[in-house]
C-alpha cells in the first residue's frame, strides 16, 4: 500500500513551538507543542533570549512524536514559519550562538542614537523600535563585542530552522521586512539602512522567495528524524503571512490574525505608507503583494494568562458558557495592548470595577473584560489602517487561536458593523499556510479552504458607546503609568 504523502511543518510562535505533520490536502495528521524556554539577560533593561540548540532539540523531539502519531507517511517536504521579529545568530562554522525572540528589547537603550528615523521608516516601512532585528544586533554589539565579532550570519527563526534542516543560509522576504535593514518597496537589502545601524552586508544571507525549494534535507538530519533523504526543504515565511495565505483572501481584504499579538492586515498591491508613521508595510509571501498592518500588540497572551489563573482546569467551552452571564457594567479592562498612534504600549494596566466589590462580579466578568479590551484594541487599530488605505468591503476575515472565542468574534462584528468570516483553516492557519507553500513548491494543486461561519453585527450603535467607555478607561491607566 502506498504511504500517505505529507509535509513536516515547524511553527515557532512567541509562546510555544509546534510541529505538525499534514497530508498534502491539508488534513492535520498530528500536531505537537511545547512552551519555548526563555531566559532573561540582566545586562539589559529588557532582554529575553533562548538557546537555539535547546530549541532545535525540542523540534527534534516534537517532530519524532508527531511522526510517530501520524502513522505510515512519506514526508515529501519540510518548511518552517515563526514569530516575525525573532532572530538567531550563527558563526562561520554554522554554530548557533544566540536566539533573540520578538519580545527581546535589548536594543532599546540605543533607539535615541538612530540618526534618520524618517529614512528608516520610508525604506523599511515601519517606525524603528527595539522590536525589530537591527536593534537586537546593536544591543549584542554594544554589550557583547566579542560575541558580535563571531557573527557570520543572522537569520529569522524560520530561516534558521530551514538552515538546520538543509545547511543552506537564507532570509525570506516577508521575514526580512522585519529587520529594518531591508528595502520593502525594492525587495532588497539596503546599504542606506545598514549604514544607519553601522552594520555590515557580510552578515546578511541571500534573500529567498517563499514557496520555493531551498534544497534537500541533510542526510544526517534525515536519519535523525527518520525522514526520506529525498525530502526537500521549502522556504516558509512569517507566521502572519502564512496564516493569511491559508484564508485565501482577495485583494483589498482585511484579515485579523488573532494570536499572542493581533495584527490587523490589509493586502495591497503597492507600497503604501502612513504620513504619520503609525502603520507597517511588509512584503507578502507572494511575488508582488504587500501587507499593510496595524498591530494591537500583546492581546491573546493576556487572555491565555487569565485563563490559567481563573480557569486552570476548564476548557474554553466552560468560559464561553459563563460569559453569557457577564455584562459590560461589571468590569472594564485595559491590559497592555498597543494603539497605532501611541509611541509605546500600555505598561501598567488592570481592571476597573465598582467598589465595594459587587456580588455580581465573577471570574467570567474578568475574562469578559479582557475579550472586550482585545476587541476594542483591534477596532482602534483598524481605524488607523482605514485612514491610510480605505476598506469598503462589508466583511472582515479572522483567523488564529483568539477567534476560537465566539464572544470575541461577536464583539468584533458588533464594533466594526461588518460581518466576520472564518474559514475551516482558522484554528491552525499558519501551519496550513505551510501546506499551501509546500504544495506551491512541488506543483501540487491546493484544496480551497471553505467558509466555516459568518458572524453578523448586532447593535453597532450601542457598541460604539461602550467603546467610548473603554477609551476613557484606557486614558485612566495611561495616567497611572506616568
Amino acid at each position: 500500500m502506498a504511504l500517505k504523502e505529507a509535509y513536516l511543518i515547524v511553527d515557532i510562535g512567541t509562546g510555544n513551538a509546534r510541529v505538525a505533520v499534514c497530508a498534502i490536502d491539508g488534513e492535520i495528521l498530528s500536531i505537537k507543542r511545547e512552551n519555548v524556554h526563555y531566559e532573561t539577560d540582566s545586562n539589559y533593561e529588557d532582554s529575553i533570549f533562548f538557546n537555539p540548540e535547546e530549541l532545535w532539540r525540542q523540534i527534534i523531539k516534537l517532530s519524532k512524536e508527531a511522526l510517530a502519531e501520524s502513522g505510515e507517511v512519506q514526508i515529501n517536504a519540510i518548511t518552517s514559519t515563526s514569530q516575525r521579529e525573532g532572530i538567531v545568530i550563527t558563526d562561520k562554522d554554522g554554530n548557533s550562538l544566540l536566539g533573540m525572540p520578538n519580545i527581546d528589547h535589548r536594543g532599546r537603550k540605543w533607539e535615541p542614537s538612530l540618526k534618520d528615523k524618517d529614512l528608516v521608516y520610508n525604506l523599511s516601512g515601519r517606525y524603528p523600535t527595539s522590536l525589530f532585528s537591527a536593534f537586537k544586533l546593536v544591543g549584542v554589539r554594544e554589550v557583547y563585542p566579542e560575541l558580535f565579532e563571531k557573527i557570520k550570519c543572522f537569520m529569522s527563526i524560520s530561516d534558521w530552522i530551514q538552515f538546520k534542516f538543509s545547511g543552506i543560509e537564507g532570509y525570506e522576504h516577508s521575514q526580512a521586512s522585519e529587520t529594518l535593514l531591508y528595502d520593502v518597496e525594492n525587495k532588497s537589502w539596503s546599504s542606506d539602512l545598514l549604514a544607519q545601524f553601522n552594520l555590515s552586508t557580510e552578515i546578511l544571507p541571500e534573500l529567498k522567495d517563499a514557496g520555493t525549494i531551498l534544497g534537500s534535507i541533510k542526510p544526517d538530519v534525515a536519519d535523525e528524524f527518520g525522514i526520506s533523504p529525498q525530502a526537500v526543504v521549502v522556504v516558509g515565511g512569517g507566521d502572519t503571512q502564512l496564516a493569511i495565505r491559508s484564508m485565501e483572501p482577495s485583494a483589498n481584504d482585511v484579515v485579523i490574525v488573532s494570536g499572542t499579538t493581533t495584527p490587523i492586515i490589509k493586502i495591497v498591491d503597492a507600497y503604501e505608507k502612513d504620513s504619520e508613521q503609525r502603520t507597517w508595510t511588509s512584503r507578502h509571501i507572494d511575488a508582488n503583494n504587500f501587507i499593510l498592518e496595524a498591530n494591537a500588540g500583546v492581546t491573546g497572551l493576556n487572555y491565555q494568562r487569565l485563563k490559567e489563573i481563573f480557569y486552570p482546569n476548564e476548557g474554553y467551552d466552560v468560559i464561553e458558557k459563563e460569559l453569557e452571564d457577564a455584562t459590560y457594567s461589571q468590569c472594564v479592562a485595559s491590559l497592555g495592548s498597543l494603539i497605532a498612534d501611541e509611541e509605546e504600549p500600555l505598561t501598567k494596566g488592570g481592571f476597573i470595577f465598582n467598589a465595594p466589590v459587587s456580588h455580581q462580579l465573577t471570574r467570567g466578568s474578568f475574562v469578559f473584560a479582557i475579550l472586550w479590551d482585545i476587541a476594542c484594541s483591534i477596532y482602534e487599530n483598524y481605524k488607523f489602517l482605514g485612514a491610510v488605505s480605505p476598506h469598503q468591503e462589508s466583511y472582515i476575515w479572522a483567523c488564529g487561536g483568539g477567534v476560537e472565542s465566539r464572544k470575541l468574534r461577536q464583539f468584533i462584528a458588533n464594533l466594526f458593523g461588518k460581518s466576520i468570516k472564518i474559514r475551516d483553516t482558522f484554528r491552525q492557519a499558519s501551519v496550513l499556510g505551510g501546506v499551501f507553500l509546500c504544495n506551491d513548491a512541488l506543483g501540487v494543486k491546493n484544496a480551497s479552504p471553505e467558509l466555516l461561519e459568518e458572524i453578523h453585527p448586532q447593535d453597532h450603535e450601542e457598541f460604539e458607546k461602550l467603546y467610548q467607555e473603554w477609551k476613557n478607561a484606557r486614558k485612566t491607566f495611561k495616567q497611572v503609568a506616568h
